[in-house]
């Protein structure tokens, strides 16, 4: 199957999943390939390489999430890879366990995932790493799993990146809010403590509110809009995930904000939103670059070969 057909098939999907309640998710599947090995059938590329099958599993669906993808199947093309691409609507333990259950049961040769909740997913990641599935978490770890590798960039030293920000552009004084995402998922966890910890021993900012929109674009915007008015003179919001980084812009531009605004994450978008003056400052864990990493880490690893076991994509700041 062509990357062309591929991005179909997952266009397709989901927009079939936005109408099957059940569903509550969007696929890019290389069905024929794991029918063949589940037959015994293990065809190569011209090139030699066997075909195989990886998993990737997201939070919830969003553009950032969209991005990665796309350079994951460019990556893929180029090693006899398909993909199987999976996320709940809105981010949601158990539909990522019954995901990572299927993939499991499917037999693909890797899975990448950013969990939702790193304890609790533990146990679902064990069990495919037992039964010889290869796992690395992105974006967010898990570790205290078996998960063999973990592709992003440290989440508390993010969270203390932007406390400088906010310090350079308020001169270390002010008040501000904070949007993040789940509560549970180490991610957002670890940066919500590295920014309280730096705005703590660094500067004079209060944090007027701190709200978890779970995942979910249309709490994220309704939190922005309650905090807004609950707190009209604050002097920047502060993004802590791409959920309420994306749903920031929105606001912006529906209220005509001219506040410093923080975002998490870079894709088109965003960067749109710069240029437009809606977002101040992005700050990227070089989140582009993730698709192409969590292919290679997975060949590495179904070949039987070591790779690092944090690759560390580091923190970018744009707009300064």
């Amino acid at each position: 199957m062509t990357v062309s057909r591929v991005r179909e098939r997952m266009i397709f999907l989901l927009l079939l999943a936005a109408g099957l309640m059940l569903s509550g998710c969007f696929q890019s599947s290389g069905a024929a390939d794991s029918a063949q090995r589940a037959a015994g059938d293990s065809p190569s590329s011209p090139g030699g390489e066997p075909a195989l099958t990886f998993g990737i599993i997201y939070p919830m669906v969003n553009a950032t999430y969209e991005m990665i993808t796309a350079k994951a199947e460019a990556a893929a093309s180029k090693h006899n890879v398909s993909l199987l691409v999976q996320a709940p609507d809105e981010a949601n333990l158990e539909q990522q366990i019954r995901i990572m259950e299927m993939m499991i049961k499917r037999g693909v040769d890797g899975i990448a995932i950013a969990p939702v909740d790193s304890q609790a997913l533990a146990g679902v990641i064990n069990k495919a790493v037992s039964q010889g599935i290869p796992v690395v978490c992105f974006e967010s770890d898990s570790p205290g799993s078996k998960r063999e590798a973990y592709i992003g960039a440290d989440n508390r030293a993010t969270g203390a990146v932007i406390g400088q920000t906010v310090e350079r552009l308020l001169d270390g004084k002010g008040m501000i809010l904070v949007e993040s995402g789940m509560s549970r998922m180490q991610s957002t966890r670890e940066r919500l403590l590295g920014l309280q910890a730096y705005l703590t021993q660094h500067t004079e900012i209060d944090v007027l509110d701190i709200r978890h929109n779970d995942g979910s674009e249309e709490l994220a915007a309704l939190q922005l809009e309650q905090m807004i008015s609950d707190h009209p003179h604050f002097s920047a919001l502060v993004n802590l995930d791409f959920v309420s980084s994306s749903s920031s812009v929105l606001v912006w531009k529906a209220k005509g904000l001219k506040r410093y605004n923080i975002a998490l994450g870079l894709t088109p978008a965003l960067k749109q939103a710069v240029d437009n003056g809606q977002i101040t400052r992005v700050i990227s864990q070089n989140e582009q670059n993730w698709g192409e990493d969590i292919i290679n880490a997975l060949l590495l690893r179904a070949q039987g070969l070591d790779a690092a076991e944090w690759i560390n994509t580091e923190i970018t700041i744009i707009g300064e």
